[in-house]
């Protein structure tokens, strides 16, 4: 047992690590296509400046950078977990109640995933971490 809790003591701040760097070039990617249509998306115009769209879209640009370096984790994740609610209901719940049905389920699992992380920090491979070991802080 105790073998069992030393792993999984080790493995989880890199696993989130892990989910965390995954997560935001995903999310990245996004915000590219949006304003960058990389990738090609089917409509070729992008967002109008200053639209709803393009906040969101620049919010996942600069929100996948910080995240996949890790820095400002808590604080950019918590911001892009209330993006992701936004959208879901405003852009997905509207065409129908079920996730599967209106496109949405990837907003609501964005949203959870980045809730979880405004809670649980960076993990181990993240620019707050090593700023926070070089001030001598531990989370």
């Amino acid at each position: 047992m105790l073998k069992t809790q030393t792993l999984a003591a080790e493995w989880a701040p890199r696993l989130l690590a892990v989910l965390r760097i995954v997560t935001a070039l995903i999310f990245f990617e996004h915000g590219t296509q949006k304003l960058f249509g990389f990738p090609p998306r089917a409509s070729g115009m992008g967002p109008e400046v200053f639209s709803l769209i393009w906040f969101a879209a620049v919010m996942e640009l600069v929100g996948g950078v910080l995240l996949a370096i890790g820095l400002w984790t808590r604080p950019v994740a918590f911001v892009l977990a209330g993006e992701m609610a936004f959208a879901y209901f405003i852009a997905h719940a509207p065409r129908n109640f079920f996730p599967a049905l209106n496109g949405g389920d990837a907003a609501i699992l964005y949203c959870f995933v980045f809730l979880y992380m405004s809670a649980a920090g960076g993990g181990a491979w993240s620019l707050d971490n090593a700023r926070d070991r070089r001030a001598g802080l531990t989370r």
